[in-house]
């Protein structure tokens, strides 16, 4: 019995202490808020340790495949010869390296090791405010490649390799060197150096411990291709100021020829441009090429459909090994084709801007560049043209003013020269003779009005260089024009025209009614001033075909050239009509130089000039020889 009873407080005893233990549990529950964090608590350890576990396999995967994947490597080797060492890197991926600076941002590819992209973050394409900034490189449009010729009869192209990328920074300097490694301490190195506010970007190129994987004996071919993007608004005349330009010789400046497949070869080059209307690629090298292979490809046939690119350029140069290595300290320009911001450089690269050779680029390196320059300090770009065109002007007034004189002073003559051609009708040689001894009586110069002109020619063709190179005239507006380095279009054809295009500018025909009436207030006094001489062209005849022609010519070659250029030719004529109106009212009296004339005439003739002295003996050893036949 009392075991029964014990039984039974012993099973009360179990249950109580279960009890006690089940509400002391219950008491000690954690809450909501202690469950959620320890929750949180876990799922960050267990990322924590996926993300090492992912570390740990990035870096023992090169490892493994070297050591370990001897088929793959073996496979690497078959086609890679001592490079497969780059494609086991974990740089062995299509990734870029971006730089930048406040002008330019460039993307260096893995692949091939080579600038993508090449965008100039301040200026845009065709016009302000598009939204679509000025890129030299971008979507495959160029390829950088050294061709490696490798001790086992290999070719590779560094295009087509793996390089590995580290990006430093010395100072604001920013550093990115591109490996392409053949072992941990072998490689092909480009180094890319970007300094603050800088177009230039340093461009090493060297080889090291490579002497036992590349064949040293001969040089190897960089080759460097582009296809230039359209960024104005004509394309027709943007393509025409698209070409390769080269320095070459210690000094000596070239360029391709336009067309299609136009190649030159020069030789010690120091630098390489592909130069496009209004910004430039350049390829500089401290140590001359020995030799270039340059080709120009125009890939602009139809304008209405060829809008994407005006031309394919083309250059291949030695680099040549110095003791089983290369080491070549190069630069890359990718920036505006501005003279001030090349010459700026110190290298001679501002002699890619056409200024026009001799006596042209001398007005406009001396003369109109630093004129216009302090001009456009402060005012709209169309004014300082008309500033600067009246200035000019002006200061060739005084040749305006003799060029005219003569003239007037042939009109007084003219009655004179018809006289003794009627008397000496049958002795042209006699005529001319009389007629000389005439102008020298006189003290009248034949040759005083054709000098003058022939002065102003040089200042005339130098404006038709310096403006299209203008590059501060880019997307500055005047009046109707938004952009005074292209056409200033004022109707929108429906249709093409061959060699007018497909668009109405006002500037053009403007200058064209301008160069109409200069000719039709000049073309009367010079007919008369220069009677028809026997045997030779009717002037008269000539200068009245002109008038008309000129000013068509006018039409069509200038409706798709920059505004600035015809609104210079405009204001030029229409300020050339006015200086010609007040010389010939108000400054040049007929009747005094008539007087003066007839009473030269009773004068003791001048000596004659050298020339007039020289023209004259030629006209008697001739008159001479004809005696002596008959």
């Amino acid at each position: 019995m009392e075991d029964k009873k014990l039984d039974l407080n012993s099973v009360i005893g179990i249950v109580l202490i279960i009890g006690i233990f089940l509400w002391m549990m219950y008491q000690n529950k954690p809450s909501e808020a202690q469950l959620a964090a320890e929750k949180a608590k876990k799922e960050l350890v267990a990322k924590e340790a996926q993300a090492k576990a992912v570390a740990v396999k990035s870096v023992e995967t090169p490892a493994a495949i070297v050591a370990g994947d001897s088929t793959q490597l073996a496979g690497l080797q078959k086609t890679l010869g001592g490079f497969a060492y780059s494609a086991t890197l974990p740089s062995a991926k299509n990734d870029v390296t971006t730089i930048e600076n406040d002008f330019v941002l460039l993307k260096i590819a893995n692949k091939g090791g080579y600038i993508v992209e090449a965008t100039l973050k301040n200026f845009e394409k065709f016009e302000k405010k598009s939204g679509k900034l000025v890129s030299l490189i971008k979507d495959n449009n160029a390829d950088l490649n050294i061709q490696l010729q490798t001790n086992d009869n290999r070719v590779l192209n560094t295009k087509d390799l793996y390089f590995e990328p580290t990006l430093t920074k010395v100072g604001a300097d920013q550093i990115l060197s591109m490996k392409l490694k053949a072992g941990a301490n072998e490689y092909l190195e480009y180094k890319y150096i970007l300094k603050p506010k800088d177009y230039m970007v340093g461009f090493d190129v060297r080889t090291q411990g490579l002497n036992k994987v590349l064949n040293t004996s001969k040089p190897l071919d960089l080759q460097w291709d582009l296809k230039t993007f359209r960024s104005e608004k004509s394309i027709s005349y943007e393509n025409r100021y698209t070409e390769i330009r080269f320095q070459y010789e210690e000094g000596k400046h070239d360029y391709v020829a336009d067309g299609e497949n136009k190649e030159e070869s020069p030789e010690k080059v120091d630098y390489i441009a592909f130069k496009q209307h209004f910004f430039t690629s350049i390829l500089l090298t401290n140590t001359p090429f020995v030799k270039a292979s340059l080709k120009s490809h125009k890939l602009v046939v139809d304008e209405t459909k060829d809008t994407i690119f005006t031309k394919d350029l083309r250059a291949n140069v030695p680099l040549a090994f110095q003791n089983g290595e290369l080491d070549y300290k190069m630069s890359w320009y990718f920036g505006p084709t501005d003279y001030a911001t090349l010459k700026a450089y110190d290298k001679d690269i501002e002699k890619i801007v056409p200024l026009g050779w001799g006596i042209f680029g001398w007005i406009n390196k001396f003369i109109f560049i630093p004129l216009f320059g302090f001009l456009t300090g402060g005012i709209s770009y169309g004014i300082a043209i008309i500033i600067f065109t009246i200035l000019i002007k002006i200061a060739m007034s005084p040749i305006t003013y003799k060029s005219f004189l003569s003239q007037a002073k042939m009109k007084v003559l003219r009655p004179d020269i018809t006289e003794l051609g009627e008397k000496f009708k049958k002795d042209p040689m006699k005529k001319q003779q009389e007629t000389m001894k005439l102008y020298n009586k006189a003290g009248v110069n034949p040759m005083a009005g054709c000098i003058p002109a022939l002065i102003q020619i040089p200042f005339m063709y130098a404006s038709f260089q310096f403006f299209p190179s203008a590059f501060e005239l880019r997307q500055q507006g005047f009046l109707w024009a938004d952009d005074l380095s292209s056409f200033d279009s004022i109707y929108k054809l429906p249709f093409h025209i061959p060699l007018y295009g497909d668009h109405i500018s006002l500037f053009p025909i403007l200058a064209a009614v301008a160069i109409f009436f200069y000719m039709k207030m000049t073309s009367g006094d010079q007919q008369m001033a220069a009677p028809q001489q026997e045997g030779m062209p009717d002037m008269a005849k000539m200068m009245k075909i002109m008038i008309y022609v000129s000013p068509i010519m006018m039409l069509i070659f200038f409706n798709t050239y920059g505004a600035g250029l015809s609104l210079y030719n405009f204001i030029s004529n229409l300020i050339t009509i006015g200086i010609m109106f007040v010389i010939k009212n108000y400054i040049v009296d007929s009747d005094k130089i008539h007087a003066q004339i007839q009473e030269n005439k009773l004068k003791e003739p001048k000596k004659p000039g050298k020339f007039q002295q020289r023209l004259q003996e030629a006209m008697d050893q001739a008159e001479a020889q004809k005696a002596k036949k008959k």
